[in-house]
């Protein structure tokens, strides 16, 4: 929004011309998300307490986790209020990129209010039945696959690419639309399943979202995209303030999220959050880059399946508690133990995703 004020200003005084550079509203956009955030945070904590909108815990969890009961939950709208209006003041509100990113982003945010809702307000343990969460998120995964697939400019915005590797785009064709829906509704799926530990899945979010916002703007710039031999993909760049956004969101969230936590993000915010990041990887043609990045939320997806999986079969367990946050829990770790150590794997996940850029 202000990016159009002020190219109609820079008509009058030549001064209004710096917001047009991107950087400098990637920043702007961080820092204005993170203060939305640290603003909201207590008002929309005191609402949560007085709504008596507190988190149930599972008797057959880790002990430490009861004394967690009643602590506010679905403070994820704070980060979705704050990513929203700071994407709206500093994007380029003409790119349909960042309409779908943020259109995905906020529809997944809705089926996590919905559950989340009806889980603490309605005390309804099943909150939105599964074949309804799974039909909506499936509407929206397809419904964004399908607009990208039909409004893709050129080849390449519909091809896979394969990191480390220069000049290899195999063709998806309409396949594009089932990849790209398996990479929201996954991600989606995977943050929420690694929102079990005070912080545990917002600074892996961040970390991430940080590392998406350098591919999206090297994606978008030509000069850029040329010397690191990526495909250059016209307005991708605007991403890259999309991406800040969830980055200073998280960090303002984390304020009020670390141990011991004052508000749980709940579904509304983990849901939301994953497919912000798998619709931002799928736009820039980074599928493989997030699953590097994200490698902790893979992880712990994969801890849920071969758990489930197994005991079917066997009827006996891999872990002692999936997901394996929880597996490490019972094992005796303390809970910021836990925590800090999958940051400091995702920080060389992120890292190990960022040499790609040079490695082709």
């Amino acid at each position: 929004m202000l990016l159009h004020l002020a190219n109609f200003l820079a008509q009058y005084q030549s001064a209004f011309q710096v917001i047009n550079y991107l950087t400098l509203r990637v920043i702007l956009g961080a820092l204005t998300a993170l203060l939305l955030c640290l603003w909201l945070g207590p008002w929309v904590i005191r609402r949560l307490v007085e709504g008596q909108i507190g988190q149930a815990v599972r008797d057959d969890g880790p002990q430490s986790h009861l004394s967690k009961a009643g602590t506010p939950t679905m403070g994820g709208v704070m980060m979705l209020m704050a990513i929203a209006a700071s994407t709206l003041v500093w994007g380029d509100l003409t790119n349909h990129y960042v309409w779908v990113v943020l259109g995905v982003t906020l529809g997944f945010g809705t089926i996590g209010w919905i559950d989340d809702y009806r889980k603490v307000v309605e005390k309804n343990p099943r909150g939105l039945p599964a074949r309804w969460k799974y039909f909506w998120q499936s509407a929206i995964g397809l419904g964004a696959a399908c607009i990208l697939y039909f409004t893709a400019a050129s080849a390449v915005e519909i091809s896979l690419l394969l990191p480390m590797v220069k000049g290899v785009m195999l063709p998806l064709g309409a396949f594009f639309i089932v990849l790209s829906y398996f990479v929201i509704v996954g991600s989606s799926n995977a943050v929420n399943l690694t929102d079990g530990l005070d912080g545990l899945a917002i600074m892996p979010t961040v970390l991430v979202a940080m590392g998406l916002a350098i591919f999206a703007y090297a994606s978008g710039n030509a000069v850029f995209a040329d010397y690191l031999h990526m495909p250059f993909i016209a307005g991708t760049g605007e991403l890259a303030v999309f991406c800040a956004t969830i980055a200073g969101a998280g960090l303002g969230f984390l304020w009020f999220n670390t141990y011991p936590a004052q508000v749980f993000m709940g579904d509304v915010g983990s849901l939301a959050l994953g497919a912000a990041l798998g619709a931002v990887a799928v736009v820039i043609r980074q599928e493989f880059v997030l699953f590097i990045m994200g490698g902790i939320f893979v992880v712990e997806t994969l801890s849920v399946i071969l758990q489930v999986g197994f005991y079917k079969l066997t009827g006996r367990r891999i872990f002692r508690m999936a997901p394996l946050h929880h597996h490490y829990e019972l094992k005796g770790w303390p809970e910021p133990r836990v925590i800090v150590r999958f940051w400091i794997i995702t920080v060389v996940l992120v890292l190990l995703g960022l040499a790609t850029l040079k490695v082709r």
